[in-house]
């Protein structure tokens, strides 16, 4: 059975995204919101005018489409229109939903001890350890090398971290001792966790679900993933005294804004704020008797 031809145009905007270094994942989200536009116009999506546009965004909020998914679609036409069509025109009355900012799920640190305490096995318990123990990201977690580790300078390697960012990350002695325990028993020659293909790394989908399993099964009743393991690492340096700055490098944000949000989150802080009303001078009692 033969695979279905790629049109010339779908072509020319692979070759685009490609050229800019657009990630695979990303190319397939502007190629499926593409495709989406093109199944509400009806026709071929390089005649598509800017009315077009405007009805499309109307139909996508009247049909309950979330604001993170107008967002992506939002990118991917002004990516079609602009670079490979060349029609900057037709996507400049395009506009980005505004998304409730949400502060994140952060766990306590028994909470975190009895998640860690309660993975199953070596293998998922040094995934946990790194989500929660140097920050990373489920994809960091997943792609991570056995050479990334580097235990001289006590230093992991994040090899291409979002935004195409190389940086490191934090390997503490307790760390250390978990992704050994782990490396003892399966002595992976690759990736620190393979998947069922030893070739490929562990999915994201499986650590994902494994945390939340786990989670479950002993019964924390917050909505846990591995990025609420992130959340609580840096919540927890922030209520350590950390400088925001540093957890900013360590965390691989490229805006201190991003940051920042922690502090809404890290109840230690919070609670060491002295008010300004208790910062006032005590009231002298007024005297009930009146004055002769």
């Amino acid at each position: 059975m033969s695979e279905k031809p790629i049109s010339p145009l779908r072509r020319r905007m692979i070759e685009d995204m490609t050229v800019r270094e657009i990630s695979e994942k990303t190319q397939s989200h502007y190629i499926r919101h593409i495709k989406n536009f093109t199944m509400f116009l009806g026709r071929a999506p390089d005649t598509a005018e800017a009315e077009d546009l405007r009805r499309f965004q109307v139909h996508q909020r009247e049909t309950g489409i979330t604001p993170p998914t107008m967002n992506g679609a939002v990118a991917a036409l002004r990516f079609f229109f602009k670079i490979t069509l060349g029609r900057p025109e037709v996507v400049r009355h395009l506009t980005l939903v505004r998304q409730p900012r949400r502060l994140p799920n952060v766990l306590a640190p028994d909470e975190v001890l009895r998640l860690l305490e309660a993975a199953p096995g070596p293998k998922y318990k040094a995934a946990f350890g790194l989500a929660y123990g140097a920050g990373l990201r489920v994809s960091e977690v997943a792609s991570l090398k056995v050479s990334d580790i580097d235990s001289q300078r006590m230093l992991l390697r994040i090899d291409q971290g979002k935004g195409k960012k190389d940086r490191h990350g934090m390997l503490s002695p307790r760390l250390l001792e978990l992704l050994r325990e782990w490396w003892g028993v399966a002595r992976p020659p690759l990736w620190l966790f393979p998947g069922l293909d030893p070739v490929m790394p562990i999915s994201t989908r499986q650590l994902y679900r494994v945390v939340r399993d786990t989670a479950e099964a002993i019964e924390i009743k917050k909505r846990v993933s591995p990025h609420t393991l992130r959340h609580s690492y840096a919540t927890h340096l922030l209520e350590q005294g950390v400088d925001i700055r540093v957890i900013q490098v360590l965390l691989g944000h490229s805006k201190l804004d991003t940051t920042a949000r922690y502090a809404q989150v890290a109840s230690k802080v919070l609670r060491e704020v002295p008010s300004p009303l208790d910062l006032l001078t005590p009231l002298v009692p007024r005297s009930d008797t009146p004055p002769k």
